[in-house]
């Protein structure tokens, strides 16, 4: 049999691949529970981008299913056994500053923004043109392929845990929602609440702390945060100490006295909590600002632990339960959700990615103590597990082997942070789509993809399912 040229196949049909990734990324698929349905689990807009691709499917003639209204798969092949590739078209939410409307994708200097164009909606194209061209090229193979698109994977992957329920696990399989070359090993990822009473203790305060807000999901770094104070004492001083604290911290903020009330505002810089050292914690700099201030009660409690515990210390020295191994590195945390009410008091919403070695179940119990110590409690708690395929697995192999021939650079075995569908299969790693030396866009303003990337994707993903099946 003649050679493929892969990358021919592909750029033969660039231009149908961006007009069907365009029509995906215009669909503002930001998970939106107060709109929720029994259709329509996650939103209208979620569903919307989820029928989308199950109609291009059935189009394009795939065996399409969807499953629970939340999840599906679009197949082609014959065989017992079967292949998988997972992506989403959930996206997070927007943010601010953005150049262009985040959903009107536009293609300059060879960028194509959008959100959701990185993550995940590019990669997931790239994965469904791959099974398009070996379709079209009416390439024999002895296992199935399945296309599996899952819609709440921003929000913690319920759709595809709904989805294997009911459907059958792939006997290997990849997702294209990480970075090339081979993601084999990822971080455990835990959720954690730490919570604080409601209650005002009697004392002398310089504040009354009304409220605090700041942060949406536990896997972004906050870009914003708020707070009300009431009855304060000395209003010059604190306005002086903020002054003084901006100058100081990397973050830009206003403080306006409304009546009774002052109104704090913090601005940072979001990021992915995979590494929360890129960006610049909103909420942690306001409560570290409300730290230098006499408090009592429950608003004493919440702000004092989240300045000497939680502020400054991304990888959880303080708390007593950093961690690294060789396999995956440094245990990281995030502190994703912070929310403190007068009435109902406080909480601050954790997010920790563990090495692949790593308890977490006894991590969280090691630092329980100093929680106790701030009259804290434990509210919430979720856990998902490590995952780890060996090097000489014939899945790793496979994708060396393609990788390394389309692109001619060693494909190296990397250990991530970030949480992919792969833990949900039983043999499965992250493969692609950001190349090596692109800047990572994914959760931020602006996202963007390189056009040429996503097609050179779709080429590495059309060769690897076609060895892979064959």
């Amino acid at each position: 049999m003649t050679e493929i040229n892969w990358q021919k196949e592909v750029e033969s049909r660039k231009d149908d691949f961006l007009e069907d990734l365009k029509g995906l990324l215009r669909i503002p698929s930001v998970r939106d529970d107060s709109k929720k349905t029994e259709d329509a689990p996650f939103g209208p807009d979620v569903k919307r981008a989820l029928d989308y691709m199950i109609e291009l499917g059935k189009k394009d003639g795939f065996t399409a299913k969807e499953v629970g209204n939340v999840a599906g798969h679009l197949e082609y092949g014959q065989g017992e056994e079967l292949v998988g590739v997972l992506g989403h078209v959930d996206v997070v939410p927007v943010g601010d500053g953005w150049t262009n409307g985040p959903f009107e994708p536009t293609l300059r200097d060879g960028k194509l923004y959008a959100r959701g164009v990185a993550d995940d909606k590019g990669p997931t194209i790239a994965g469904y043109y791959a099974l398009k061209i070996i379709k079209e090229l009416g390439l024999p193979l002895s296992r199935r392929v399945r296309i599996i698109v899952g819609s709440d994977e921003e929000s913690g992957m319920s759709c595809v845990e709904r989805y294997f329920e009911t459907e059958e696990q792939p006997t290997l399989g990849f997702v294209p929602d990480a970075e090339f070359p081979i993601i084999h090993a990822e971080k455990g990822i835990s959720e954690l609440d730490v919570s604080f009473k409601d209650g005002e203790a009697s004392g002398e305060a310089a504040f009354r702390l009304l409220s605090v807000e700041s942060g949406e999901r536990y896997n972004m770094v906050p870009d914003h945060a708020t707070a009300i104070l009431e009855d304060v004492k000395d209003f010059d001083k604190v306005a002086s100490a903020f002054k003084t604290f901006l100058a100081n911290h990397p973050v830009e903020g206003t403080l306006e006295e409304n009546g009774k009330s002052v109104k704090i505002n913090i601005v940072g810089k979001s990021a992915h909590a995979m590494e929360p050292n890129n960006g610049v914690n909103a909420g942690l700099h306001l409560v570290a600002f409300l730290g230098k201030f006499k408090l009592t009660g429950a608003a004493n409690d919440f702000v004092t632990f989240g300045r000497d515990y939680l502020f400054g210390d991304s990888r959880a020295v303080k708390l007593g339960i950093s961690y690294e191994d060789e396999e995956s590195g440094e245990l990281t945390m995030n502190v994703g959700v912070i929310r403190y009410d007068v009435a109902e008091g406080g909480k601050y919403g954790l997010n920790f990615r563990y090495p692949v070695t790593a308890n977490m179940d006894k991590l969280k119990n090691k630092m329980q103590t100093v929680v106790y110590e701030y009259n804290a409690q434990y509210t919430h708690y979720e856990d998902s597990k490590p995952l780890f395929v060996p090097k000489d697995h014939p899945l790793i192999q496979i994708l060396q082997e393609v990788y390394t021939k389309q692109t001619g650079e060693e494909a190296t075995l990397l250990a991530i942070g970030g949480g992919t569908y792969a833990r949900h299969m039983e043999t499965g790693v992250a493969f692609g789509a950001l190349f090596p030396g692109r800047e990572d866009t994914m959760h931020q303003k602006d996202e963007f993809s390189y056009f040429d990337d996503l097609l050179k994707a779709t080429a590495i993903y059309a060769e690897a399912l076609y060895k892979l099946a064959k």
